[in-house]
């Protein structure tokens, strides 16, 4: 059985708080550990009103303190924000204070706008000329440390925390493969290059210490309801969000609405369809076929599910029907 995952990109519904969303991801992660999934894992963005994870170091230990056995990772770090030290001391204390339960997952993207990201990486060159040098940093810390070696992630040295690499080209998914690590693409709103970065993924991997034969998970939205109608009328909820954020004004996740007719212009309405172009919608019928569909075609090693429905009620119980299809394929 290939094993569901979740992403979980905490969203701020309208109406709601930041701290009413880190509670409902607790209760989320809960709810998915009982269910049978084999991962949580939490996003990094910055400056968007509608995103509670910034924070996602912080937000991944919330998570792990109130859960026993599901992991908790990030999906992911950009890395680029960040000194590869400091992600090495942060999951050093994650992997510290809940062994074996923790991933890293890593982004070269910056998770905002570019005067934001320009804020974060305040100094710092191209990500793109240093981001596989800081991963091998980053690698390199999590080694034992060696008698007077003078830069030691504590905690951080010695500690078994498992590197993936995000993407949604076809960088990482080379990168990935040259290291030898796990590899995850982001087809839940970039799915333009998903078939291609999995065939240059698997057909250029190299073992490593960490992995001896390539492992691939996608991500997709996965919406399900009773009915069709009624998964349609939450995943508007995300549509709206991705035309906001589309035109610069991101903000909070609208409630649903009937129909996305008139919303969006015959431009923006192809664009949200391209962006959800692998989304699976539906009664469990209707996800259990799409869900199967997407498995045979990408034949991927682990499925991860994301869905940013507006009524908590109805996305735990998205999340139940999606474990349901789960046992059933």
């Amino acid at each position: 059985m290939v094993p569901f995952s979740i992403l979980d990109l905490a969203p701020i519904v309208q109406g709601g708080t930041a701290g009413e969303t880190l509670r409902r991801s607790l209760d989320l992660a809960r709810h998915a550990e009982r269910l049978g999934y084999r991962r949580y894992w939490l996003a990094e963005h910055h400056n968007m009103p509608g995103i509670a994870s910034a924070a996602t170091a912080v937000v991944i230990g919330h998570v792990a303190a109130g859960t026993s056995t599901i992991r908790v990772g990030s999906g992911g770090v950009m890395l680029p924000n960040h000194v590869p030290l400091m992600v090495a001391e942060q999951f050093g204390t994650l992997e510290a204070l809940f062994p074996g339960r923790i991933d890293l997952g890593l982004g070269r993207a910056p998770g905002t706008d570019q005067l934001t990201a320009r804020a974060l990486r305040r100094g710092h060159q191209d990500p793109a000329d240093s981001f596989p040098a800081e991963v091998q940093e980053l690698q390199a810390y999590f080694r034992p440390a060696v008698h007077n070696q003078a830069v030691q992630a504590v905690p951080g040295a010695g500690l078994a925390v498992p590197i993936w690499l995000l993407g949604s080209s076809l960088f990482s998914a080379q990168l990935a493969a040259a290291l030898g690590l796990p590899f995850a693409f982001a087809s839940h709103f970039a799915p333009a290059y998903l078939d291609e970065a999995l065939a240059l993924y698997r057909g250029k991997f190299r073992p490593s210490a960490a992995l001896s034969q390539p492992y691939a998970m996608a991500a997709i939205a996965v919406y399900a309801a009773d009915t069709d109608a009624e998964a349609a009328r939450l995943f508007t909820s995300l549509q709206q969000s991705f035309l906001k954020l589309r035109r610069g004004t991101p903000g909070p996740l609208p409630p649903p609405v009937a129909t996305m007719d008139g919303l969006g212009s015959p431009v923006e309405q192809a664009g949200v369809e391209h962006a959800f172009s692998e989304a699976v919608v539906g009664s469990p019928e209707t996800v259990k076929r799409g869900i199967e569909d997407f498995l045979q075609r990408t034949g991927v090693d682990e499925l991860m599910v994301t869905a940013a429905i507006y009524d908590h009620p109805a996305r735990l119980r998205s999340f139940e029907l999606v474990a349901q299809v789960r046992d059933a394929v």
